[in-house]
């Protein structure tokens, strides 16, 4: 029997709050402990953090470990490994720097995230090769942020690799501005062919000029085409807390999918985007 869970696909958790513009409590708005009542709040049952060791906050992958091993039933570690901003992207020794990370983390996934300007060329270099080769031999989810440009590279990686899930982060960034017909939606779509490509339903704040219009009426017809492409069991709901509560609050990004996407994604396969399908994947990876 299928569990009925709600997971949060992608989230984070800092010790000191890491963007502009300033904050009056940069010190408490991104700890962990905001985010477990909101998922409280909103019955939420697990989360993924996924690491991002940007400004104030080198040493995230550590914090986020802290955090899981406080509550291992609610939480999940995604260890930022080789991010954009580090220093150490995309140089020689990613691979041995992932096996590294999965080994002291105990991770089930890892994330990267990749410059809007890069070309896509590292990842067929020798360096980029490995670092996939290492991933998939870890038995790792690869959850990423790429332009979506890149989508027809991240298809032949998912054909190189057909065992590794590759993640895309808040709905791999469509624009509502281009329209149903829009390039980037029909490149995303595309995507879908291949099975190891799962998409999170999260970040609609990126996809509008105005990103705080809840309840995002505007998005419904993106949603609705990656679910009729992707299905229920490669979409996973994400909130991307606590970075979206400039926009809108975790309740609406929650409800956002789960009310308003109701009339046209039915309510067991729902259940599946809310996070059964999710906490599936997990507990199918992590290292060996």
């Amino acid at each position: 029997m299928l569990r009925r869970v709600i997971v949060d696909s992608h989230c984070h958790a800092w010790r000191y709050w890491p963007y502009q513009p300033p904050v009056p409590d940069p010190e408490t708005r991104p700890l962990v402990e905001q985010l477990l009542f909101e998922m409280d709040q909103c019955g939420v049952d697990e989360a993924v953090l996924v690491a991002a060791r940007i400004d104030h906050n080198p040493d995230n992958n550590d914090y986020v470990a802290e955090c899981v091993r406080r509550l291992p039933e609610r939480l999940y570690q995604f260890a930022d490994v080789d991010c954009m901003w580090t220093p150490m992207y995309h140089t020689p020794g990613a691979a041995e720097r992932l096996a590294e990370a999965v080994r002291t983390y105990d991770l089930r996934g890892f994330t990267h995230y990749v410059a809007d300007d890069d070309d896509g060329s590292w990842f067929s270099s020798d360096d980029g090769q490995a670092f996939l080769r290492i991933a998939a031999g870890l038995n790792q989810i690869v959850s990423i942020h790429l332009p979506v440009r890149l989508q027809p590279m991240l298809r032949h990686l998912a054909e190189q690799f057909p065992d590794t899930p590759f993640v895309c982060h808040h709905m791999a960034y469509p624009r509502t501005d281009e329209g149903p017909n829009g390039a980037a939606l029909r490149d995303i779509v595309v995507s879908a062919q291949r099975p190891n490509i799962h998409i999170k339903l999260s970040g609609f704040h990126y996809a509008a000029p105005v990103g705080w219009e809840y309840p995002h009426t505007a998005s419904a017809y993106i949603v609705r085409a990656l679910y009729e492409a992707f299905g229920p069991e490669r979409l996973h709901w994400g909130s991307d807390y606590p970075v979206v509560r400039w926009a809108m609050t975790y309740r609406q990004a929650l409800e956002a999918i789960r009310t308003h996407c109701a009339t046209f994604i039915p309510a067991a396969d729902m259940d599946r985007v809310l996070g059964s399908s999710l906490h599936d994947l997990l507990q199918r990876h992590g290292a060996r």
